[in-house]
This record gives C-alpha cells, sequence and structure tokens, in this order.
C-alpha cells in the first residue's frame, strides 16, 4: 500500500467548506478562487482514491469516505495548530475568564482546557458557569472575557453567531409512553425563571393548546436530570451534555410540539481582546464544531 501524505492546506479548505456550507464560501473565507478550491477538492479525492462529495440538490454533500475523511481530517489540523500554538504561542502569559452554559460543562470543557493548557501552561484560565443572564451581565461588564451563551434576546456589543442547537424534550432513559398522558397537564421539569428553555417550552405549549404544569424546579441541571430520570416528567434542552439515565425525545414517540433550533454565541468583553483569550476562543470555536457535527 503507498504511503499517502494529506496536504493540511488542502483538509483545512475541505473542512472549512463543509462547516460553512458552501465552498464559494470557503474561498472567501480563506482568500483564495473558487478554481483554486476546485482544484484542492479534486487533489484530495486523488489522495484519498475515492470520492469525498457528491452532489444533493444545488449542492455537495459528504460520502461515506468524506464523513470519515472530514473526522480524521479535523483532528490533523487540530494537531497542526496546537503544535504551532505550542512553538510560536509559548511566551503567552496573563488570565483569560471564561464563562459557559452548564449544558458544555463535560462536553466541551474539558478538552478546551486541556488543548489551551497543553499550548500555554503559562496562561491561567477561571472558568464561570452560570446562567444566559449572568453571563451576558459579566462579559459586558467586563467580569469576563468571553461567553459561550445562548441567542435568546440580549447581546453584547462584540458577539460572534457559531450556529444553531436544535431544541428537544428530554425524558427518562427507560421512558417510551407517548406525552402527554390522557388530559392530565403536562408535568415540567426545569430550572429556576427565568430561564431560555423554560420560556420557550411554556411558550410552545400554550401555542399548541396543551396545559401543563411546572412538575419540579432545579437550580441545576444535575437536579433537573434526577427529576426527568426519576419520571417526575419531561424536561427541555439541547442534545448536548445529557447523562445515561435520561434522553432525548424522537418526534415519533411524543405529540408534543417541535422547538426548532437555539442559536449560540460566543461574546467577547473588548473588540480587540489579547492573544491569550483569541486563542481560547479560537479553541473554544474549533472544538464547539466538532461537537455540533457529530450530534
Amino acid at each position: 500500500m503507498r504511503r499517502i501524505t494529506f496536504d493540511l492546506d488542502v483538509l483545512r479548505t475541505f473542512v472549512t467548506g463543509v462547516e460553512l456550507g458552501s465552498f464559494a464560501k470557503a474561498a472567501d473565507r480563506l482568500g483564495r478562487s473558487t478554481s483554486a478550491v476546485s482544484a484542492q477538492l479534486k487533489k484530495l479525492e486523488d489522495q484519498a482514491g475515492t470520492p469525498v462529495l457528491q452532489k444533493s440538490g444545488r449542492g455537495m454533500a459528504l460520502t461515506e469516505a468524506g464523513e470519515t475523511m472530514l473526522a480524521y481530517a479535523r483532528r490533523l489540523l487540530e494537531l497542526n495548530d496546537d503544535a504551532a500554538a505550542a512553538l510560536h504561542g509559548a511566551e503567552l502569559e496573563g488570565w483569560v475568564r471564561l464563562g459557559l452554559q452548564e449544558d458544555f460543562g463535560e462536553s466541551l470543557l474539558t478538552d478546551v482546557l486541556g488543548r489551551f493548557a497543553r499550548a500555554h501552561p503559562r496562561v491561567k484560565v477561571e472558568v464561570r458557569i452560570a446562567r444566559n443572564t449572568e453571563l451576558l451581565d459579566r462579559v459586558t461588564s467586563g467580569r469576563l472575557d468571553l461567553a459561550l451563551a445562548w441567542e435568546a434576546g440580549a447581546s453584547s456589543p462584540h458577539a460572534e453567531h457559531l450556529g444553531a442547537v436544535p431544541l428537544r424534550w428530554i425524558g427518562a432513559a427507560g421512558e417510551r409512553s407517548l406525552w402527554p398522558r390522557d388530559s392530565e397537564p403536562l408535568p415540567l421539569v426545569m430550572l429556576e425563571a427565568p430561564c431560555v428553555m423554560r420560556t420557550a417550552a411554556t411558550t410552545a405549549l400554550d401555542r399548541a393548546n396543551i396545559p401543563w404544569r411546572i412538575a419540579f424546579t432545579s437550580a441545576s441541571l444535575a437536579g433537573t436530570w434526577a427529576a426527568v430520570a426519576a419520571g417526575l416528567g419531561v424536561s427541555l434542552r439541547t442534545p448536548f451534555g445529557l447523562p445515561a439515565s435520561v434522553r432525548a425525545m424522537p418526534s415519533h414517540e411524543t405529540t408534543l410540539p417541535s422547538l426548532g433550533e437555539l442559536g449560540l454565541c460566543l461574546h467577547r468583553a473588548e473588540a480587540e481582546p489579547s492573544a491569550a483569550i483569541e486563542r481560547l476562543a479560537a479553541i473554544l470555536t474549533q472544538q464547539w464544531q466538532g461537537l455540533a457535527s457529530a450530534t
């Protein structure tokens, strides 16, 4: 079997095009012509020995081989970027204050902090897990440098849209019955108000003329998951960070209304933050993109 050395520049174009949903947009983002991008994609398929893209309507979709290539391409680029940061960014010092939702505490934070600490051991990171309102208040007042928060009406002067996250009704892992049951109000397990998910759930149920009641209120997601797992009711969250005791309920198993998606933003306290803050923001964005594509 011949040894293949993939071109990282080509892989970056491939990953960027997939994540943006358009290779024309990737060309703009990377400062290349569309013909140059097409040539890079052809080179990638020649090296892979199989198509990685196929036509789908007016656009392109990944083939099975393309999905495999995308996963490896992200890992190779991540390692490359970490090596570059370790060699050229080791002199970074200072302090970065990061805030994010509890949903991402385990699914995102561990990898982000691990990558950042290995590349920049002289930078200290302070993390605060909080609700949307507090995160935005702290970043706009300068008490946080970065904040990963839901798009829920309020924003900040330096917000970057990262994408949209599907909203799902969450039930106990072993629960297979349809909701709602009989004519009883739907029991809801929710975080304390004000809460973006709580408002979205009750608004959707009201519009669908489905009666509901708050059966359990928690100050944390851990309490929410425990109550849902115990069968006290259903909740509304995203598919991220769900423990094994609960599960996102497929639409065919419930008569509850569809909720659509919720936007996610990365907020910066300053328009031109320090190099350390920008590096952590870049790692956070990369890890989020990988997490989102895998869900």
